[in-house]
């Protein structure tokens, strides 16, 4: 897959500084990576900015997506609307290796509220490094779309 270490990036005002921060540490590990946006603290509206990640995920322009908002539920909501996006929402490690074993999520949700910058550093590389399990697991994705 040509895209394979292509990441798009983005999420609101609340996700900002654990965005910035990811973008560093994705891009020194070798990652190409997009920012949708937002681009400062200010006040904004998630579906902004997780909309076209979801797009860029799902037209198969990068590889994954990350989102990251306050609770992270509405850009997961808004993500999870785009028929081939499975956007799942991780607190912690286990969740993160859960949504790419089980669900075979390509937009990860960080709740930036709820963890901290090293939490969500972990929660994200577990979640890039994880496989999908396939099997009984494609059985049931293949049952999602509407």
């Amino acid at each position: 897959m040509e895209n394979i270490k292509k990441i798009a990036i983005g999420g609101d005002h609340a996700g900002f500084e654990y965005k910035s921060e990811l973008i560093k540490l994705l891009t020194a590990e070798g990652y190409e990576v997009k920012d949708f946006g937002p681009f400062s603290t200010a006040s904004c509206d998630y579906a902004d900015f997780a909309h076209p990640v979801a797009l860029a995920v799902e037209n198969q322009e990068f590889r994954f997506g990350i989102l990251l908002c306050g609770s992270a539920n509405g850009v997961m909501i808004t993500s999870n609307k785009h028929q081939k996006i499975r956007a799942g929402l991780a607190w912690n490690t286990e969740v993160a290796s859960l949504v790419r074993q089980h669900n075979d999520a390509n937009i990860l949700g960080i709740p930036a509220r709820f963890v901290t910058l090293e939490e969500a550093i972990e929660i994200t590389n577990v979640f890039l490094e994880t496989e999908f399990e396939g099997g009984r697991h494609q059985l049931r994705i293949d049952k999602i779309p509407c």
